[in-house]
């Protein structure tokens, strides 16, 4: 798959399952990753290649990799649809497109998969912020919402990472005028995406009431509250929640110039295809 190509389909719901196989050694020199990619050793892929079924997958190694050729021959075997990334990771780096650092990840539990904390009753920042670790970081990320004098507790004794909550020691919380999704998106490696810059203004405004930053950041106030009372479960609310998101994200990347009224409708230019 060309770079360009896959470049499109990150932070999309419909994203393909994004797998990096490069060697310890490979990864040392360079401990970062496409956003959404996660790490497996490419001795463990045939064995878990089940875990894939059902989504498209595209194997990251490098340049000329028959790693990454036969990993992927193995997931087609498997009924996955496989392809392996141009260039591989050197080739998404060289182009100055974003990577994910792994110092950024908290560590994994026994699936694989990283480990987040926040406190109950999600509003704005507690929704947006797991949608961009779904979408960006960790597509398997388990997020948990917990009592605020439960969040650090729990991350000491799991070893997830706390977030949105004023407590000495936590990296992922407001830093100044900037609210958390701001500084995940900082830290994350991902503030070079336009369209994440601009959903991030709209996210401050309507979560730190500075509802002038950008016209739809009354909006994003009134569907996060309306989501907050419809559940009374905050998985399932998360679940409604990244819905909005990846809608705001679509528009942030391709929309912002499209009119609609109910006289006329001027299709955008840019952005049909994914």
């Amino acid at each position: 798959m060309p770079i360009d190509r896959l470049s499109r389909l990150i932070g999309l719901p419909t994203a393909p399952a994004l797998i990096d196989v490069r060697s310890d050694a490979a990864f040392a020199a360079d401990p970062r990753l496409i956003p959404g990619a996660v790490r497996r050793p490419a001795a463990d892929l045939a064995a878990g290649a089940p875990a894939f079924i059902g989504q498209p997958a595209v194997v990251i190694g490098l340049p000329d990799d028959a790693t990454a050729t036969a990993i992927a021959a193995q997931l087609r075997a498997a009924g996955i649809p496989a392809d392996v990334l141009a260039g591989g990771h050197p080739a998404w780096a060289a182009a100055g497109l974003p990577l994910v650092p792994q110092s950024a990840l908290p560590a994994r539990d026994g699936d694989g998969r990283s480990l987040w904390v926040t406190r109950a009753r999600p509003k704005v920042d507690r929704i947006a912020c797991p949608w961009l670790i779904r979408r960006f970081v960790d597509p398997h990320a388990n997020i948990l919402f917990a009592a605020t004098s439960d969040v650090l507790p729990i991350a000491a004794t799991l070893g997830a990472a706390p977030f949105d909550i004023e407590a000495d020691g936590v990296s992922f919380t407001h830093r100044g005028d900037l609210c958390t999704f701001d500084v995940m998106i900082e830290a994350s490696g991902l503030a070079t995406l336009p369209a994440l810059a601009r959903l991030a203004t709209i996210v401050r405004g309507a979560d730190t009431g500075q509802l002038h930053l950008a016209p739809e950041c009354p909006g994003l106030l009134a569907a996060s509250l309306g989501l907050s009372r419809l559940f009374a479960d905050d998985q399932q609310q998360l679940e409604a929640g990244l819905t909005l998101y990846d809608a705001l994200y679509r528009w942030c990347r391709d929309a912002t110039d499209e009119v609609h009224d109910w006289r006329s409708h001027r299709p955008a230019t840019t952005g049909a295809q994914a």
